[in-house]
């Protein structure tokens, strides 16, 4: 007779090692299965559909489509859907987009032993998940005053190496326009200098190199 379990689970990370290591870690458990597997965003929304889980748990990068990609892509499909985000990153704009998109809860991989298996049970039941150094880092994003769309392409030419003539030449600005934004960004990011403004940045997500 074949066993019933009470939460059905979809995996989604592109690495396999650490993806056989959460499906282990969850299968370990008498009340979860893991019904399906996937080695990027868009197979996890294409196996959603097809499984129906009870539960996604979603790596926040991932080729093809992100984990935030999937999570919206996911919630477009069903709103009911349970989603968490296991991931390596714990920046706030991270933590911001992951939630934003509709994931119910936030696990960093290097808490996956003890706080895994919690997380999906809360959130199955329709609860939030939410750890307590998640929750500083959300804390920490209100002492930042947001970056324009246009300040945050400037960040990204900054990231490269860009002086202030290049980035001019490359978004079409005179120079004095690019030493603005510059201005802003450094201000913004409470950053001393570029180099600053790049570490700041990279350390809240707000950019990825």
């Amino acid at each position: 007779m074949k066993k019933e379990f009470n939460i059905r689970i979809l995996v989604a990370d592109d690495h396999y090692v650490v993806r056989m290591g959460v499906i282990a870690i969850i299968n370990d458990e008498p009340d979860m299965e893991v019904v399906a597997e996937a080695a990027n965003g868009a197979q996890a929304i294409e196996l959603f559909k097809k499984h129906k889980p009870d539960l996604v748990l979603l790596d926040s990068r991932m080729p093809l489509k992100s984990g935030v990609q999937a999570a919206k892509e996911i919630k477009d499909q069903a709103s009911e859907a349970r989603i968490v985000m296991l991931t390596a990153f714990d920046g706030d704009e991270d933590i911001s987009q992951a939630l934003e998109s509709g994931a119910q809860g936030y696990v960093l991989k290097n808490s996956t032993d003890k706080e895994l298996i919690p997380a999906i049970r809360a959130v199955a039941a329709g609860e939030r998940w939410i750890p307590v150094e998640v929750e500083q880092r959300l804390e920490s994003r209100k002492t930042y005053e947001p970056l324009t769309p246009r300040e945050l392409v400037v960040l990204h030419e900054m990231a490269k190496g860009l002086a202030n003539k290049q980035i001019a030449s490359v978004l079409n600005i005179t120079q004095n326009t690019a030493k603005g934004y510059l201005k802003n960004i450094l201000y913004k990011l409470h950053a001393a200098d570029r180099t600053e403004a790049v570490t700041v940045a990279i350390q809240r997500g707000l950019i990825h190199l």
